[in-house]
């Protein structure tokens, strides 16, 4: 069979069989009796169905187990029937496994939302019988909110110790704390009375590795000791993070939102949301960052949130079995994520109703919501940044901006939509490389020589050296009279300090040449980020892009900002200035103009809006600043938008093959369901099955000589009438359970989906009636339905498969691969990179 690689590992995942695809198992079902309990809760978790994973390339990575299925107590059909407990004649036991999916699947949200409401049902009308029952309908509605609740501490929780950890290993490359090791820089300096306004950084707790080894932290050797020890600890980090990644949780690298995305939309991806991959991520993010790469910790926060979520909705009965609920959950959870990992929760909630939700009703608004708040409160409570704010980049900016300044901020949104669009084609095509070449078979290798070259650059520029964070940090910073940073080294100009505007800002004033060395360190450090986060982004170690994108976008803010300031001090006299920037007044804003470029990287990469200007104004406390930072993120996302509608997820979706319908995608074709459907003309005819007259062999040997994970159910082969539709899964699972448990059961008894068994032979074997499989109500469209239409309802419904029929007959079916192979082909797309389904 087709096989492909996941873009930060160096195995290759078989594709999966579902509807058409090769390579499906169809050996024994010996496995299928295996109860919840044998299954490491590892694979009960969310999940992607039945694939087989072959992990020849990298020996190190274990194999998820894919045996195991939680014994599901009887659910009620769409046609009203009981669940599987009426399944079998005359034995009426739950068949365990049915009504579940296997690996790389897709979840059919139209059957679990009828066993929601039919469970919801049961429960309101038992509770009128009795106060247990009413007790019980009660803790059922509150679950929810405690669900919430606990994924809001656990995320909190988790993130304050990633943010503490990483600043701490972050500082060790550089030096180490003598009241404590565990103390990060910032930390050791609090209790000393050394640090000044120009050296803050200097106290005599904290030691360079110099200092300790060769005991001064000045000349040629001391700076190549710290460069060597700077050089030591990240390529140490990276390595441990690299192989505690491949060996332990090889789902744990990346971003996670590609695949969170995915997940979100119905595919099942076992083990991706499971606790080795949690704790694995957690350990790996704090060691990723430290190391120094180009990399963020804001996108591996939303997949540790969503971790968290899964685990904990294994302890609630309504949740652990409907993988719709589940989701819901999951949504709240993205939510969650970008909550802790800016301080963000109202930006949190936007991100995942903008950006990865599938299905977002508004119950799930306000959960996400409230879990929001108290992942936000439980970060508060923890300090992390030791500043009592929840975010690292808190600015106040003390001069208002003017109408004519928006020029330079759409300017800005220009630069970050020609980024976003240069960035996503040049990952995707660095990816796309990974996973074609022998450089995907060699992950560590490949993560120890960009964390090399990373370090190796990065050390001698002071701007390339501090980490993401701060780097940003010091870029949105509004110098004040006693700032000692490199970016405020201006020459007093005693004229405009004595005739300062009103407020707190510091007048206009000419550059020093401190400032422009800085300026100079900034362009070079530009061009390094632009270029080692295209290779970085991807590699088999957790990453994010919020923080490089930013940092991008954070530095040409900053250097446009500067040279606005001085175009305006030296040339106030010119028509645009006349008027509101003065001799002595604080005209422009250098800080204002990163967080505008920081926007609009950020927008031009991910093509987020509405959620990224909340989180920006949410970050930075800029709430004035909110029309600066929604012209320059409209103008990232219409630049980037005019080079290609695909945000970086979306891409990495696609170049994963995922099965993914995306929703802001419009289908333009005039095509109709007849020309999607499948069989086509040269194809063999559907294979279906009768509602009588098949045998348990025939039955059976159909199953085994396709490929199919469904068959349509018809009155008969002449009439071609549909009865309706019954899945691969259930099929199998109910006919060698019977033949287990029901006596008689042989090759010979005939399979029944009618409500009334037909007359028999006294002397004939007992039947198999799989009535209560039968799903009476299949969505069917007819055969000159336009293909627009029916992709809506394959979106708005999330459907797994749609039949096609022309005057009642059954003519074909049409799955959600076969749309997206469709939707390939017409892009002039490879319509085989859909592996997935």
């Amino acid at each position: 069979p087709a096989s492909t690689a996941f873009p930060c590992r160096g195995k290759h995942i078989l594709a999966p069989a579902e509807m058409d695809n090769a390579g499906y198992n169809t050996g024994s079902f010996d496995g299928l009796h295996q109860v919840s309990d044998d299954v490491d809760d590892d694979d009960e978790m969310v999940d992607i169905a039945g694939a087989t994973l072959d992990f020849s390339n990298t020996d190190d990575d274990p194999p998820l187990n894919s045996g195991g299925y939680e014994e599901h107590s009887p659910g009620r059909g769409m046609n009203g029937a009981g669940g599987p407990t009426a399944m079998m004649d005359p034995l009426e036991d739950p068949v365990p496994g049915v009504g579940t999916y296997e690996d790389f699947n897709t979840i059919d949200w139209v059957r679990e939302k009828s066993k929601d409401r039919d469970r919801h049902r049961e429960i309101t009308s038992k509770s009128k019988e009795s106060m247990g029952a009413l007790l019980h309908r009660i803790s059922d509605a509150f679950s929810g909110w405690l669900l919430m609740l606990l994924v809001g501490l656990m995320s909190g929780a988790l993130a304050g110790g990633i943010d503490i950890s990483a600043h701490w290993l972050t500082d060790m490359k550089e030096g180490v704390c003598l009241n404590g090791f565990w103390f990060n820089h910032e930390h050791c300096c609090w209790t000393s009375n050394e640090p000044t306004f120009k050296e803050r950084d200097k106290c005599p707790d904290w030691k360079s590795w110099a200092e300790l080894i060769v005991g001064t932290g000045e000349g040629g050797f001391a700076y190549v000791v710290n460069y060597m020890m700077f050089m030591f600890w990240a390529l140490l980090f990276s390595f441990l993070a690299v192989t505690l990644v491949k060996s332990f949780a090889p789902y744990a690298c990346g971003s996670g939102i590609p695949e969170i995305k995915t997940i979100l939309s119905g595919f099942i991806i076992r083990g991706y949301l499971g606790k080795w991959t949690l704790i694995v991520k957690t350990i790996t993010l704090v060691l990723a960052v430290s190391s120094g790469l180009s990399l963020g910790k804001e996108g591996p926060l939303v997949h540790v949130a969503c971790c968290c979520a899964n685990i904990l909705c294994h302890l609630f009965t309504k949740y652990r079995k409907n993988e719709a609920k589940r989701r819901e959950v999951l949504s709240a959870a993205a939510a969650v994520g970008v909550s802790v990992a800016f301080g963000a929760p109202i930006g949190g909630v936007l991100f995942s109703l903008e950006e990865v939700s599938y299905y977002f009703p508004l119950k799930t608004l306000w959960r996400s919501f409230f879990a929001a708040l108290v992942a936000a409160f439980t970060l508060r409570s923890i300090n992390p940044f030791g500043n009592s704010r929840l975010v690292l980049f808190y600015v106040e900016f003390h001069a208002p901006w003017h109408l004519l300044e928006l020029g330079p901020f759409i300017l800005l949104g220009i630069f970050g939509g020609l980024w976003g669009a240069l960035f996503i084609r040049a990952n995707i095509a660095w990816c796309r490389r990974r996973k074609t070449t022998l450089l995907g078979h060699y992950p560590i290798v490949e993560v120890l020589v960009v964390a090399g070259v990373t370090a190796l650059v990065s050390f001698p520029n002071s701007y390339t050296r501090m980490s993401g964070a701060e780097l940003i940090k010091e870029l949105f910073n509004d110098c004040s009279l006693l700032d000692s940073s490199q970016l405020c080294r201006y020459k007093q100009d005693t004229n405009a300090t004595a005739g300062t505007s009103a407020g707190n800002g510091l007048a206009d004033r000419p550059a020093d040449s401190g400032l422009y060395t800085a300026l100079w360190q900034l362009s070079l450090a530009l061009l390094f980020k632009m270029g080692i986060t295209v290779v970085t982004f991807g590699m088999k170690v957790p990453s994010g892009l919020f923080i490089p994108s930013m940092a991008v976008g954070a530095i040409a803010g900053r250097l446009l900002g500067v040279g606005m300031e001085q175009l305006a001090y030296y040339n106030h006299d010119w028509a645009i200035f006349r008027g509101w920037c003065t001799p002595g007044a604080d005209c422009i804003t250098p800080g204002l103009y990163a967080m505008v470029g920081a926007a609009a990287c950020l927008g031009g990469v991910t093509r987020m809006t509405v959620s990224l200007v909340v989180i920006m104004f949410e970050l930075t406390g800029g709430l004035e600043y909110i029309v600066p930072l929604m012209a320059a993120t409209m103008t990232s996302k219409w630049v980037a938008d005019a080079f290609g509608r695909e945000g970086i997820y979306e891409a990495h979706i696609r170049l994963n093959g995922y099965p993914f319908l995306e929703p802001k995608e419009e289908f333009e074709h005039k095509s109709l369901a007849v020309d999607v459907m499948r069989p086509r003309r040269a194809d063999p005819a559907l294979a279906v099955l009768t509602q009588e007259g098949m045998t348990v062999e025939e039955a059976e040997a159909l199953v085994a000589s396709t490929r199919y994970s469904g068959f349509p159910v018809v009155v008969s082969q002449e009439s071609q009438r549909l009865v309706g539709f019954v899945l691969r899964r259930d099929l199998l699972i109910s006919i060698d359970n019977a033949r287990q448990r029901q006596e008689g059961v042989v090759s010979s008894s005939q399979v029944l989906f009618t409500e009334h068994p037909p007359a028999q032979a006294a002397d004939a074997p007992p039947p198999v009636r799989l009535r209560s499989l039968l799903d009476l109500s299949p969505f069917t469209v007819a055969d000159h339905t336009p293909m627009d239409i029916t992709v809506d309802i394959f979106r708005k419904l999330g459907l797994r498969q749609c039949l096609v029929t022309h005057n009642g007959r059954l003519l074909g079916i049409i799955t959600k691969k076969d749309i997206l192979k469709h939707m390939a082909q017409m892009a002039n797309r490879d319509p085989d990179s859909i592996l997935f389904n």
